[in-house]
């Protein structure tokens, strides 16, 4: 089930407890893309475990697959597909992975499961 979340509250629960509500807010908000992609396998716990193992590398490579499973999602609603990739990549790679998060989070608030 696809949750709508305030994003505002949700930085403020990040950075009021030390960043673990972002962990979670990272794992739920990516599982919740790979449903709305239909994607099975594109799920929040196994990308957090592979961040960690390659030191945080692999927070690029999560950045650039959840706009290609946002613009699936989109399109199989009928929205126009935005493509942020190069943003994400950008904010992850100058230290603002949260704003990303609100990138996205913003992106699920607008779709609903079919």
């Amino acid at each position: 089930m696809i949750r709508q979340r305030n994003i505002a509250l949700a930085i403020i629960l990040t950075i009021v407890t030390c960043g673990i509500y972002g962990i979670y807010w990272f794992i739920v908000m990516t599982d919740e893309v790979g449903q709305l992609s239909g994607d099975p396998s594109f799920t929040g716990f196994k990308h957090f475990l592979l961040t960690l193992v390659t030191c945080g590398v692999w927070s690029f490579v999560w950045a650039y697959q959840v706009t290609k499973q946002i613009e699936y999602a989109q399109l199989q609603r009928g929205f126009r597909p935005s493509d942020n990739a190069l943003i994400y990549i950008l904010l992850t790679l100058f230290g603002l992975g949260i704003v990303t998060y609100a990138l996205v989070q913003s992106d699920v608030n607008k779709m609903e499961m079919p």
